[in-house]
C-alpha cells in the first residue's frame, strides 16, 4: 500500500506542475491546508478519497488517472465484474473499490465501500467535498452523520445529501458494514 501511495503522490504532484501551479496555490484551490497537502504530494501520508476527487475536478482529470495511471478509454459502457474494480485503499477507515475507473468523462464516481467495525464510542471520522452523495446500504448497519445529524442506515436504506456539509459513516453492532457510494 505505501508504494501505491507513493506512485498516487507522484501523480498528483506531476500534474500539479504541469498546470504549473504552485502546492500551497493548489491546496488553497481543493480546500486542503498546505501542511497536510505537503503531506499527501510527499507520498508520507494516505490522501483521502475526497481531496483525490477534488484534485482530479480542479485538474480536470479523471480520478482513475490519479489512481491507476492510466486514463479511461471506454464511453459506451463500464462493465466491473464482482471483486475486480480498482482498489482505492485511501484511509485506514474506509476500503473503496472504484466501480467505473475505466469509463471517460463520468458525470459521477460510483464506489463500493467497506467499513469494519471501531468501537461505538468512537465518533466517525468526517471529510467535506464539493458536489453531492449517495450512499446505500449493502449489509450490516451504517452510522452516517451529516451536518451534525446522526442517522443509522440499514441494509436496503439510502441516503443522498450535500457533500459540502462535514459527514462521516462508521459500522454499528460490531460488524463490518458495506455501501454503495456516489459521489457527483
Amino acid at each position: 500500500m505505501l508504494e501505491k501511495m507513493k506512485e498516487i503522490a507522484e501523480r498528483l504532484k506531476g500534474l500539479r506542475d504541469a498546470f504549473k501551479l504552485g502546492a500551497t496555490e493548489f491546496a488553497a484551490k481543493i480546500g486542503v491546508p498546505p501542511d497536510d497537502y505537503a503531506r499527501y504530494e510527499a507520498g508520507n501520508t494516505d490522501i483521502p478519497v475526497s481531496v483525490l476527487f477534488r484534485a482530479a475536478q480542479e485538474l480536470k482529470v479523471e480520478l482513475s488517472s490519479l489512481l491507476t495511471g492510466d486514463a479511461p478509454r471506454l464511453s459506451h459502457y463500464c462493465l466491473v465484474r464482482r471483486g475486480e474494480g480498482v482498489s482505492v485503499e485511501r484511509r485506514n477507515d474506509y476500503r473503496y473499490q472504484s466501480l467505473a475507473y475505466n469509463f471517460i468523462h463520468k458525470k459521477a464516481e460510483p464506489f463500493f465501500v467497506a467499513v469494519d467495525p471501531e468501537p461505538e464510542e468512537k465518533p466517525a471520522p468526517t471529510n467535506v467535498h464539493p458536489g453531492q452523495e449517495f450512499e446505500y446500504c449493502l449489509a450490516g448497519r451504517l452510522e452516517v452523520t451529516v451536518g451534525g445529524h446522526t442517522l443509522v442506515l440499514e441494509e436496503g436504506d439510502s441516503l443522498f445529501f450535500d457533500s459540502s456539509i462535514p459527514h462521516g459513516m462508521k459500522a454499528l453492532g460490531g460488524r463490518p458494514a458495506r455501501f454503495l457510494a456516489v459521489i457527483c
